[in-house]
């Protein structure tokens, strides 16, 4: 009998729950729960992964709160006028008040009419935009609020695709959430780029309509906000029926929001663009070379870029305000007086060449521009050869114009032969004139040069020109070109001389002087310009006025090298940290120097010997207002004080370091003074006010040069090739330079006082024989340039011992036998008093 088969039975134990738990388990039991779990726990999951794929790495909106925008740095002269700035976008910064609110409606209109009411996201803009991306293979298709687009162009980058968009929503939220609505929307308005290298709707009223924007008209505010879509097209004239269809559909969009009744638009919509085409420009052009020289000490003092945050004061992005000492008037007068000078010295040598070549054909434009060639001039302009006819030529403007040049209008002699017009090439670019319907060839001079403007009181320059047109090269050789400054350098040697022990009576001979330079060079023989012969033992006084190379060697070395190059250092005319060599060709000017340099060397003897440094800047400010840099470092205790509190007008120390000597600076103004009246100069007895200066001439002659001017404006010019080689034999600095001097400062000097030069403390005029420089008794200096008799300048104790009878005195010419009674004249007294010396 067999067994029945044993059953398997499996048991599940279950311990009995009670309370919450048991009903958490009654719940997950049940389908939808469990669903609703998952559906969590995705979501979850979803948002970690969003979190780590776009917003891990989001930037900061805090940053947003203490933005800076990009803004250029204004330039003002010296009475506050704007005349420049230094800018790579053209941006100005308004608060949202500033902005009228009819243009806050514009872009509302054009971009996201219900920017006050969302919350940064659109929503069915962005349901809208999604399915139309979803039945499109173009281009996708965005609904950005401003908002986004602040996002966009203030953190993110233009990449175009839905990651970028994913990360635009989230920081679009992060903003509302951090900033007002106003304070977005004056983000968005100063930043958004809007064509013509204009960042911002202030910049762009003034590229486009050359408004501000509180005075703009409808029509013009809804065209600025059809911009942001597509600048490079509703900007250019050419497709100005596009930008009028949708500056119409923004003023019709405006209507329907209500933001202007329906009468306004169409009022606006019958208007033109009226698009100015000169891009706005603000200012005139004013002092090339000083602005250029003005933004190579910025950038050497402030960097030229931010380098993101670690450079806030940089030039182009700082937005900085700088005030400058530049006078536009005098900019203007020493522009003109050195052109005309230098078109002097050109005119009748032929045509000098082309300014420059460049490939014609379909985009001989393009090439043109590109060049950055222009003219600053009268109305000159620059055009480039683009055909050869017979006899006539066709040129080409930057504006993609043409003319016509005929061969009669450019029959100018070439230098190396034949004419200019048989000498062009298609290519060249050339300076034109026109005359009626055609153009005229120009010639740019060769020769070049230098001049700077000073106010000897306080160093400031006030005007400078590098040359004849900065556009042409902004080579700047007021300040870069080092060049051998001939006789002007003399009053440095003889400054030394006087600073010990001699005199403006000091009779030096006027003869032969050679050296013994060694066994390798030789025996040296110094001559006087033009080889002449010496004139035997003469004052001090008449070595200077007739620039006497002899007299000046023999001083030098009389008084020691080694003191003539420290003066040289002291006054700055030598280049800063280094000496000129201890060797007597020094003495006549054979050490390199700029004409910034030496005019600064020349304010400091007008200004008594004061120690100065030229200053081009004389303060800068932040974009908040806040001084960053002063050129016047001095203290000024109460200047800044909110009211008068009874006492002196406050004013900074007196500026008490000396390079010289102060008695030792009169005597040389002083006898500088002669250069003008006896000298190398005469022509400037024209300004008939005491003027006092120097000519210079370099062995070639290669350079010419004068330096000088009165108590309150000293000037300096320079003039010769960039490329050193003879001028010609005439070329002298009394017959080019000084008449270049003598144009400017008739126009600059005009409305100045007629100042004295005043001697300092412990002077004494005596009267004395210009010729044997003895002494002087019974007899009182003339009003005539070469009177016998003249007033000197001496230090105490330092006059002559010996002196002179009126009868042993050179006869006057008959023009000076009315000079001086044997009692001292009103005249003698007035000047007395003015040089505030004594005797």
């Amino acid at each position: 009998m067999t067994e029945p088969a044993a059953e398997n039975f499996s048991y599940k134990i279950k311990r009995e729950a009670s309370g919450a738990w048991e009903t958490v388990r009654q719940w997950r039991q049940k389908r939808w729960v469990r669903w609703l779990m998952a559906l969590v726990l995705l979501a979850l999951i979803g948002w970690l992964l969003i979190w780590a794929i776009f917003a891990r790495n989001l930037p900061s909106v805090e940053t947003l709160k203490t933005y800076e925008p990009p803004l250029p740095t204004s330039v003002r002269a010296i009475d506050g006028t704007p005349v420049h700035s230094y800018a790579r976008e053209r941006r100005v910064q308004l608060a949202y008040e500033e902005f009228p609110k009819p243009l806050v409606q514009a872009f509302m209109a054009a971009e996201d009419r219900t920017f006050f009411e969302h919350g940064g996201l659109d929503y069915p803009g962005i349901i809208s935009a999604a399915v139309n991306n979803l039945t499109s293979s173009g281009r996708p298709v965005g609904a950005s609020t401003i908002t986004q687009q602040v996002a966009k162009n203030l953190l993110l980058t233009n990449e175009v695709s839905y990651v970028r968009k994913m990360k635009e929503a989230i920081l679009a939220r992060r903003i509302e959430a951090a900033l007002t609505k106003e304070q977005i929307m004056e983000l968005y308005l100063n930043q958004i780029a809007l064509g013509r290298n204009s960042f911002g709707v202030q910049a762009a009223a003034r590229a486009y309509f050359n408004k501000d924007v509180d005075g703009l008209t409808l029509n013009e505010m809804a065209f600025l906000a059809i911009l942001p879509k597509a600048p490079s097209t509703y900007g250019r004239a050419k497709y100005a029926e596009k930008a009028i269809s949708r500056r119409n559909f923004v003023l019709g969009e405006m209507a329907r929001n209500e933001f202007i009744t329906q009468a306004q638009a169409s009022d606006a919509k019958a208007q033109p663009l009226g698009l100015k085409p000169t891009g706005g420009a603000r200012y005139e052009r004013v002092g090339d070379y000083y602005m250029e020289e003005v933004r190579r000490l910025l950038i050497s003092k402030f960097g030229e870029s931010s380098d993101d945050g670690r450079k806030p004061y940089s030039v182009y992005d700082g937005g900085l305000w700088v005030r400058t000492s530049l006078d536009p008037k005098l900019q203007d007068y020493a522009e003109d007086a050195l052109r005309e000078g230098l078109l002097r010295y050109d005119r009748g040598k032929g045509w000098s060449g082309p300014i420059a070549r460049i490939e014609v054909g379909e985009r001989w434009q393009t090439n043109f521009v590109v060049k950055n060639i222009g003219i600053n001039y009268d109305d000159w302009r620059a055009a480039v050869v683009l055909s050869k006819d017979g006899g006539s030529a066709t040129i080409g403007f930057t504006d993609g114009s043409t003319g016509a040049l005929p061969a009669s209008a450019a029959a100018m002699p070439k230098r190396s032969g034949g004419t200019a017009f048989s000498a062009m090439q298609p290519g060249d670019i050339i300076a034109v004139k026109q005359e009626g319907s055609l153009w005229a060839l120009r010639n740019i001079p060769e020769v070049s040069g230098g001049m700077v403007v000073e106010d000897p009181h306080t160093g400031r320059v006030l005007a400078m020109q590098g040359g004849f047109d900065a556009q042409l090269a902004s080579y700047n050789r007021a300040t870069q070109a080092e060049r051998q400054p001939g006789s002007t350098f003399k009053p440095i040697a003889y400054s030394a001389a006087l600073d010990n022990g001699m005199t403006p009576a000091s009779i030096i001979v006027d003869g032969p002087f050679c050296v013994y330079q060694g066994g390798r060079l030789g025996q040296k023989c110094f001559r006087n310009f033009g080889g002449s012969a010496g004139a035997g033992p003469q004052t001090m006084r008449w070595g200077i006025e007739q620039s006497r190379n002899l007299m000046t060697v023999r001083t030098a070395s009389q008084t020691g090298m080694d003191k003539v190059v420290e003066t040289a250092a002291r006054m700055g005319v030598s280049a800063p940290g280094k000496l000129y060599p201890k060797v007597l060709a020094i003495a006549l000017g054979a050490g390199d120097t700029t004409v910034m340099r030496l005019t600064n060397a020349y304010a400091m003897l007008a200004n008594n010997g004061k120690a100065m440094s030229p200053s081009l800047i004389d303060y800068v400010q932040d974009r908040k207002g806040k001084v960053i840099f002063r050129a016047d470092t001095r203290p000024c205790e109460r200047c800044n004080a909110k009211d008068w509190d009874g006492k002196a007008m406050p004013r900074p120390p007196a500026r008490t370091k000396q390079a010289l000597d102060p008695m030792t600076a009169y005597q040389m103004v002083h006898i500088l003074e002669g250069v003008i009246l006896r000298g190398t100069a005469p022509s400037l007895q024209a300004l008939k006010r005491p003027i006092f200066g120097k000519t210079g001439t370099t062995s070639g002659p290669t350079n010419v040069w004068f330096v000088g001017g009165s108590a309150d404006l000293v000037a300096g010019v320079y003039m010769g090739f960039d490329q050193p080689r003879p001028m010609g034999g005439y070329a002298q600095g009394g017959t080019l330079a000084a008449p270049i001097f003598l144009s400017f400062a008739k126009k600059a000097m005009v409305d100045m006082p007629v100042v004295p030069f005043k001697a300092p403390p412990g002077i004494r005029m005596v009267r004395i024989d210009r010729k044997s420089g003895r002494k002087v008794f019974g007899a009182w200096p003339g009003d005539e340039p070469k009177a016998a008799v003249i007033w000197e300048a001496f230090k105490p104790e330092s006059e002559p011992r010996r002196s002179i009878r009126k009868d042993e005195i050179a006869k006057p010419k008959k023009a000076d036998k009315a000079a001086g009674p044997a009692a001292i004249s009103a005249g003698d007294r007035e000047f007395l008093q003015k040089r505030d010396g004594i005797y």
